[in-house]
């Protein structure tokens, strides 16, 4: 009997083998099949040089340069090396999200010696925890029906539902209200998720006038009234140009275009949505500060503007225009977004070479309000790369009485920055539409981590305010801050960009 189930087993055991072998046969049958219908088709083609010269062999090239940002990311990019954000940038955010120790050991690997770097001064006695002062609420809007008041230093900036997918805006707006600040729209509408959560909202005008439009795509105000009746909706930010594309208008690919999004924004359902490069009916500095008034008129809430900032003629001929006005005619706020801003989708010679970073952009501005006596007038609002504590206190420096960030709250909601936020295939469900790659954000847990990362970055800015000797982050001024210059030593920030002399003349 054992030796009839020996026999069996060594039957099983060779028929197994047979079929293994007849596996392997066919496996490397088809791959040189493959391999040869590749070399010819490779070597028959026109189309690249490379896979016509070195048929199949080429296809390893296009392999290697597509997998290779990541390999770049995880393994040979070191901690401060990689744009637009470095390892240790999104480090910091995602454990201020988790609310995990965000503490470092042994020393800085910051090099304090490279030009620009921005050293804060410490004060001999700082301020202490027990000290703060409260300083109120701010208010935007002193003309307005329904002025709006904040206490918060940092808000989510503008990202469209479209371009961030449902349970992104679902977090992002139930984190904000946690969190006590306010969200942007993006120009892409005002969808249901942004009000589930309850918090604050400011609705971005952009160029296409998404959800504020007529069917010939003019401003409407009927819907600018339906969307002012929203109690939660407490500004409108008319949007000229944006960090990552100015001069050209938002681009929505249309695979990204789903019927609901449509309906929002009042376009076709699966096609392309490209904005006008700028508001086809403000062509001058008269029609901006006209449709201004205008929105602020229908809707009675505060109206400002966000911009790119290259020169600063323009604005310097909107504050003589005001001025001859009345100062009830300025914006509410003007949002600076710097060159280096980001988006879904630009091309890259926007993305890389037009508009000046918030470093230079904002205290130019500042200067600007100074010298026609409008700066109590009209509010600042940093936006652009301030995703960090140092960087957001540096804008406070620089002038800003608010800061905003987009990418900073897309990295507290997972961002691993795979750069396919205009694919329809972020891994982390961010920036698609794509309901495998969404199940996988959570909202509910998400807005907890868009609420930590916010009290957390307060918290560090604020610490880095009281260092410097002063109550809180709206107190900090230019000399406040040092930036290192070519040489390796530092120069007082208000000794580099010192403040103008009002003239009452203005």
């Amino acid at each position: 009997m054992d030796s009839l189930f020996s026999i069996e087993i060594a039957s099983y055991l060779s028929r197994s083998i047979e079929l293994l072998s007849a596996i392997f046969v066919f496996a490397v049958g088809l791959f040189i099949l493959i391999a040869v219908t590749l070399y010819i088709k490779d070597r028959s083609q026109k189309e690249s040089t490379i896979l016509r010269n070195y048929p199949l062999l080429g296809r390893f090239r296009f392999i290697f340069e597509k997998i290779g940002e990541f390999f770049r990311q995880y393994f040979f990019a070191m901690d401060r090396e990689e744009l637009p954000f470095n390892r240790s940038q999104r480090s910091w955010v995602y454990r201020a999200a988790k609310d995990i120790d965000s503490t470092v050991a042994f020393g800085s690997t910051n090099d304090l010696r490279q030009a620009g770097t921005i050293i804060f001064i410490n004060c001999p006695f700082p301020k202490l925890d027990s000290e703060e002062a409260h300083l109120g609420p701010m208010m935007i809007g002193p003309y307005c029906d329904k002025p709006y008041s904040t206490s918060s230093v940092f808000n989510v900036s503008g990202m469209s539902y479209g371009a961030i997918s449902k349970p992104a805006v679902l977090a992002l707006s139930h984190g904000a209200k946690k969190a006590g600040c306010w969200l942007n729209t993006g120009e892409g509408g005002l969808s249901p998720y942004h009000l589930e959560g309850g918090c604050d909202l400011v609705f971005q005008i952009g160029t296409a006038k998404y959800g504020v439009r007529d069917k010939h795509g003019a401003l409407s105000d009927t819907q600018l009234q339906k969307i002012a009746s929203h109690h939660q909706v407490k500004m409108f930010e008319i949007k000229l140009s944006q960090g990552a594309k100015p001069g050209k208008g938002g681009i929505l690919p249309g695979i990204k275009v789903t019927d609901e999004i449509a309906v929002i924004r009042g376009i076709t359902a699966g096609l392309n949505s490209i904005s006008p490069n700028r508001h086809p009916d403000v062509s001058n500095i008269a029609e901006l500060l006209d449709m201004i008034n205008h929105v602020r008129q229908v809707t009675g809430k505060p109206v400002g503007f966000k911009t790119v900032v290259s020169s600063c003629g323009w604005l310097e001929e909107l504050c003589a225009l005001i001025n001859e006005r009345g100062e009830e005619s300025a914006p509410d706020f003007i949002t600076l977004d710097g060159g280096d801003g980001g988006t879904g989708a630009a091309p890259m010679s926007l993305m890389d070479n037009v508009g000046l970073t918030l470093n230079e952009a904002l205290p130019a501005v500042e200067n600007i309000l100074i010298t026609y006596q409008l700066r109590q007038r009209i509010r600042l609002i940093a936006s652009g790369k301030r995703i960090n504590p140092s960087e957001a206190a540096w804008a406070f420096c620089a002038g800003a009485d608010v800061v905003t960030s987009a990418r900073g709250f897309m990295f507290a909601l997972g961002c691993i920055q795979a750069l396919q936020c205009n694919k329809n295939t972020c891994p982390t469900g961010i920036t698609t539409h794509n309901k495998d790659l969404q199940r996988g954000l959570d909202p509910s847990n998400k807005a907890i981590r868009v609420a930590n990362y916010h009290r957390n970055l307060v918290k560090e800015v604020t610490t880095i305010a009281h260092s410097c000797g002063v109550a809180g982050p709206r107190r900090l001024k230019r000399q406040h801050a040092r930036v290192v210059s070519y040489n390796g030593l530092s120069i007082p920030m208000v000794d580099l960009q010192p403040y103008p002399i009002a003239n009452p003349a203005r």
